[in-house]
């Protein structure tokens, strides 16, 4: 702000125009006495004529000796050149105020330039008072600060001081009266020496020195009061560095640790009192421990027993109803022949042999559900296959079931064994049949999805091909759900279900790599879903062309090695008849002269479980002098023989056990014929 103080004329108004108009900020006093009120820190300048302190300007002396020291206002004093020669009528004036004077007349430039220059030495004063009062703020804050530490110190139970480099207490709390006996004022500016003594400085010496040299040190000792009453205390010397980074003294805490000693020393007394008692509960624990294991094993074994009961027995029953077809048959036909009566033989032989099949269809449930039985797996489109079945399906479950399909739209292709499946596929509609009585829907689902890890508590992570199998039946509840895989737990009426089912089919995909659950409500239907790895690979395994069988049985020679007496008797008249030349040995021991002989051999055929050597080895050792022997593998059950695809190499074939004899007939057809150029 700028004030202005020209009384006569026009002069004020004028210099108030040129400076505003310049952006400047004037006021106009319109007497002495005014601008002497207005003299103020914020004032930036004033400008005044020569006459308007012609007759003296004494009101002017007291406000301007009240400045600060860093305030210098100037004034901009207007004389014409004749009045200069005199001086003012206020010598007072003259010494009391920054004068800059201007002749007039002078331009408009000439006064914007001396106001402005007026108004940035101002500035500078400004700064200069801006800078002391900032000054004058942190003493303030300092000594408040100072003040805050101090109190907080003295009102803290621990030793806090500072030492500089020359070993000399710089600051110290009031804790140092308790623990020296001494008033503060006798510690600051002393040595440590002198504080603590000469015994006590020789032990702290070192820990000191290293503090001095940039280390942080905490370290224990026993500092007892003057009474002798024990007191442990904890001290820590916390190094101080300096701009340049070296450590210019270090800080001292010492804090009284002896109730904490104290509890620690309770403890490990008590600690070792219940380490005694830990120790002799534990020899009892371990005793009971050996009594409750002993207890369990016995409970699994009764478990164990338990299952094993409820398997043979579901077996026996089955079997037992089987065999008691087949042996009353047998029975009826000998009794008949022995009596020369030829009429209805065939219908007991059918009795017997639909018996036979029964019991060769359990024993395949049975090896299904202990992921056992032999699988001819290949890669297949889950669609078609899906797609093909349904033809069986609606022949199976009659008109008054309705069956759905919603396929995916892309293909999906899994490895597996696609006669099992499809037999899976059968087992779980007939089972959805007899949860609809009344009829209902049946529905099949095909897609592909990602299943994340603990997604679905059955399934691992991974990609899945997944076919999904659902019913509006009657549905199950959670208990029946949760033993639905058990062999032989059937809900279905006696003589309605064996039981064996859903354990096969658990069984079939447990062992082709896949994954089964079950989501069942009562009176909302049930949906079996089977998960199998997806094959990304877009090329199915190809199809063995078709052989096609020729007139063969005269006279080739056919090597049966089988241990089995009964099986041996009936599997050498079968080839007799075909009119083949069999040879027959019970193991491999005395096959191998033969086939390590000169003597020609046709076909190889062969039990997979022999005693000493197994089939598969045999026909190992046989390739080794007749690599391009036709080999067909005879199988009932055999671990390594669970997979034909890892099993068998060019020119093998197999056929499990129990087998037709035109079965076994065209198998023995096929394989003669595929070793023939």
């Amino acid at each position: 702000m700028v004030h202005i103080f020209a009384p006569f004329g026009r002069d004020a108004q004028s210099i108030a125009t040129v400076l505003n108009a310049s952006g400047l900020r004037t006021t106009i006093q319109d007497s002495l006495s005014r601008l002497a009120d207005a003299l103020d820190d914020d004032v930036g300048a004033v400008v005044m004529t020569e006459e308007a302190v012609a007759k003296g300007a004494g009101a002017l002396l007291e406000p301007l000796a009240r400045q600060p020291s860093w305030s210098d206002i100037p004034f901009i004093l207007l004389r014409s050149p004749r009045s200069k020669k005199r001086p003012l009528a206020d010598p007072d004036l003259q010494l009391a105020i920054n004068t800059i004077e201007l002749d007039r007349p002078l331009g408009r430039s000439s006064l914007l330039s001396s106001v402005l220059s007026a108004l940035r030495a101002r500035d500078k004063q400004f700064l200069v008072r801006d800078q002391m009062r900032a000054l004058a703020d942190s003493r303030a804050a300092l000594e408040r600060s100072d003040a805050e530490l101090r109190l907080v110190a003295d009102a803290m139970p621990v030793l806090i001081a500072f030492i500089d480099r020359d070993l000399q207490y710089r600051f110290a709390n009031k804790a140092y009266e308790s623990w020296f006996e001494r008033p503060v004022s006798e510690v600051i500016g002393k040595r440590v020496p002198e504080v603590f003594g000469e015994d006590v400085w020789a032990t702290r010496r070192p820990m000191i020195e290293r503090a001095m040299a940039g280390e942080h040190v905490v370290f224990e000792v026993n500092w007892p009061f003057s009474d002798g009453r024990r007191r442990d205390s904890e001290i820590r010397y916390s190094p101080r560095f300096n701009a340049a980074g070296e450590p210019d003294g270090f800080h001292v805490f010492v804090t009284d640790i002896t109730a904490s000693k104290l509890a620690l020393e309770t403890s490990q007394q008590h600690a070792q009192d219940l380490e005694a008692m830990v120790a002799e509960r534990t020899a009892e624990l371990e005793r009971q421990m050996a009594a409750r294991e002993a207890s369990e094993a016995a409970l699994r074994q009764s478990q164990k027993m338990d299952a094993i009961g409820q398997l043979t027995g579901g077996i026996a029953h089955d079997f037992n109803n089987m065999l008691t077809g087949i042996l009353s048959s047998l029975d009826i036909v000998r009794m008949r022949l022995e009596m020369g009566r030829m009429d209805g033989l065939e219908r007991f032989l059918d009795a017997a042999t639909a018996s036979s099949q029964r019991a060769a269809a359990l024993t395949q449930r049975l090896l299904a559900f202990s992921r056992r039985q032999s699988l001819d797996s290949r890669t297949v489109d889950l669609n078609e296959l899906v797609g093909s079945t349904q033809h069986l399906l609606r022949s199976t479950l009659g008109e008054t079931i309705r069956i759905r399909t919603a396929l995916s739209d892309t293909p999906l292709r899994a490895n597996l064994d696609s006669n099992q499946f499809e037999s899976a596929l059968l087992n779980l509609a007939i089972n959805a049949r007899d949860a609809m009585p009344d009829g209902g829907e049946l529905i099949l689902r095909t897609s592909q999805v990602h299943v994340a890890e603990h997604q679905i508590l059955a399934v691992p992570a991974g990609e899945y091909a997944v076919v999904a199998v659902s019913d509006s039946g009657t549905g199950m509840p959670p208990e029946v759900v949760e033993r639905i895989f058990e062999p032989f737990f059937t809900t279905k009426p006696i003589g309605k279900g064996t039981g064996l089912g859903m354990s096969m089919i658990y069984g079939f995909m447990q062992q082709s790599g896949g994954h089964i659950t079950v989501d069942s409500t009562p009176g909302q239907g049930t949906t079996v879903s089977l998960y199998m790895p997806v094959v990304h690979d877009a090329a199915t395994d190809e199809e063995v062309p078709a052989v096609q069988p020729v007139s063969l049985g005269a006279g080739q020679s056919i090597l049966v090695v089988e241990d089995d007496e009964q099986v041996r008797m009936l599997v050498t008249v079968v080839l007799e008849d075909l009119g083949y030349t069999a040879e027959v040995v019970e193991d491999a021991d005395g096959a191998i002269p033969i086939l390590a002989s000169s003597k020609k051999i046709d076909l190889l055929i062969t039990d997979v479980g022999l005693p000493g050597l197994n089939g598969r080895q045999l026909a190992e050792i046989a390739r080794q002098s007749r690599p391009t022997l036709p080999v067909l593998f005879m199988t009932g059950y055999a671990e390594k023989a669970q997979e034909r695809s890892a099993f068998l190499d060019n020119g093998m074939a197999m056929i499990a056990k129990p087998f037709l004899l035109d079965a076994f007939s065209e198998a023995v057809r096929s394989a003669m014929a595929a070793s023939r150029p």
